[in-house]
């Protein structure tokens, strides 16, 4: 399937939808957890990959224009109810943040590919690093449900910063846990990690979100893999969120070797590693 044939699949289901904020909270210092009810069966439509774009609040000292664009962390418990895990960093984000339980909020979706696991698949291994994990978190959960084993590389600047049990949310993994604050989460430690990983068990695939110096080291790994699928979701600024306003156009490899842009929002977000042009920076 071409990424223009999947992204019509997925359009039929997108639409704006007026949702109720039914749990909001604090994760840590840097990132919250928010929890909304939608008017139709969202969480059944929604795939993991997926993301949606949010209208932020207006208030006297906060006024966001655009949408913002937040992956899916979680679809359910209920089959109305979507997740999302963010950090709170620029103006959007804090208008977000203080959304009240009961308040509503607009979204429009959901938009995007999604990540490729099938059930043949016996063991994945994930890298995740800061607020990427919010991403792959449903795949996770979906691998999980499929009896699929998971080898998980988690990197974060200290250790309060990591997450381990909002990403895996009661999932059975064998979990490496990498930080700046030690130098375990350098490029060579971890290249050297991940090696290690891959040469003592088989994988099917490895997935990726949330660092551009992790998608690169996984570029160079995957080269000495050729057997391995490699999936990234990459992170990007949008505007329209739909492919329009080519806002978060990056350069790819073809499968004839030519280069090309697509759109991040339309044709992704999620891409193989192998064929992200490493020269352009994205997140």
């Amino acid at each position: 399937m071409t990424h223009e044939e999947g992204f019509q699949r997925n359009a039929d289901s997108v639409a704006s939808h007026r949702c109720e904020v039914i749990e909001h909270r604090w994760v840590n210092d840097r990132y919250k957890y928010l929890r909304l009810r939608a008017p139709s069966a969202l969480g059944s439509v929604t795939r993991a990959g997926q993301f949606y774009q949010l209208r932020c609040p207006i208030s006297d000292d906060m006024q966001p224009f655009l949408l913002r664009p937040m992956s899916v962390y979680g679809m359910g418990p209920a089959p109305d109810e979507l997740e999302f895990l963010y950090n709170v960093t620029g103006l959007g984000t804090r208008a977000v943040s203080v959304l009240p339980v009961g308040a509503s909020m607009d979204i429009v979706g959901p938009l995007g590919n999604t990540f490729r696991l099938e059930e043949s698949f016996k063991r994945i291994l994930v890298v995740a690093r800061g607020v990427g994990l919010a991403t792959m978190a449903p795949l996770v959960q979906k691998a999980a449900a499929h009896q699929i084993a998971i080898t998980a590389v988690m990197s974060a600047r200290e250790p309060k910063d990591l997450m381990r049990d909002e990403f895996l949310r009661g999932v059975a993994a064998d979990v490496h846990c990498v930080y700046d604050s030690d130098g375990t989460s350098g490029v060579e430690a971890v290249e050297a990690l991940i090696r290690k990983e891959l040469a003592a068990r088989h994988h099917d695939a490895v997935y990726t979100c949330g660092s551009h110096r992790l998608l690169m080291l996984l570029q160079r790994i995957l080269a000495d893999h050729p057997e391995l699928i490699g999936q990234v979701a990459m992170e990007q600024r949008m505007a329209c969120g739909m492919g329009v306003c080519l806002s978060c156009v990056r350069l790819f490899d073809t499968a004839g070797g030519d280069k090309q842009f697509l759109r991040v929002c339309r044709e992704g977000p999620v891409f193989s590693i192998r064929d992200v042009v490493g020269e352009v920076e994205f997140g």
